[in-house]
């Protein structure tokens, strides 16, 4: 059976649109959620049957979806894991923080939500969706008393000026509102902040430049002990 969400944050209920509902990932939605992947990320590989029944039997309570509710349809979804950071580089990439998508270094004692990946079908985007996702997470971060979350942001509209600015200058300016970003722009206005630039985060993704940004959001009732900031994890590349 199909587990739903038992939505207790007010805020939850008031973001998920009309004609859409929360729910965990059940094995009924792999094939859809395939095909959602290899429509948003056209130059990635799509998960697999298999990828997808590992992380929900890893961590069920980290797959989220939401559904359209008159096709019955999956819309979007969002995957997320848990790390403990200090095994990690500020800049790895997303095959290394995700075991290549297994989600095999999933730590249940891990204090930090890593966000692997939201992605809504193009048919249901600009509805509020990611924000509904968004949302779903951090109320499991609160629930687990969990530090932190973190992810990394595409930034598509890096690589048209890529040649003109630096990656750092560019946040610093889309921060500032100085340029928008179709993705980091729309993290921003949920409550994230942005840690650092790092390169080949996405190693195929022409459009941000081979560029991304690491995002975090802390849970205000539970914040990293300073030993633990996000500023103090070492970088590979510096």
């Amino acid at each position: 059976m199909t587990e739903y969400i038992s939505l207790s944050m007010s805020e939850i209920n008031h973001h998920i649109p009309e004609g859409y509902s929360l729910r965990l990932m059940s094995d009924k939605d792999y094939a859809e959620i395939s095909k959602i992947c290899g429509l948003v990320y056209p130059t990635e590989r799509p998960y697999s049957d298999e990828e997808l029944a590992a992380h929900h039997l890893l961590f069920p309570e980290g797959q989220f979806v939401v559904v359209h509710e008159e096709s019955k349809e999956v819309a979007g979804a969002h995957f997320s894991l848990l790390i403990d950071l200090s095994h990690f580089h500020l800049d790895d990439d997303w095959e290394t923080l995700t075991a290549q998508g297994t989600f095999a270094d999933h730590d249940p004692e891990g204090h930090t939500l890593y966000g692997a990946d939201l992605f809504i079908h193009p048919d249901h985007q600009h509805h509020g969706l990611a924000k509904t996702l968004t949302l779903a997470t951090r109320e499991l971060v609160a629930q687990q008393r969990l530090w932190r979350m973190v992810g990394g942001s595409r930034m598509p509209g890096y690589g048209k000026v890529s040649q003109e600015i630096a990656p750092e200058d560019y946040i610093s300016k889309v921060k500032k509102t100085e340029l928008v970003d179709p993705v980091l722009t729309a993290h921003l206005h949920d409550g994230w902040d942005v840690i650092t630039a790092i390169k080949g985060y996405l190693p195929h993704d022409e459009e941000s430049g081979g560029w991304a940004a690491v995002i975090q959001w802390i849970n205000p009732e539970c914040a990293p002990p300073p030993e633990f900031d996000i500023s103090r994890i070492p970088k590979k590349n510096g």
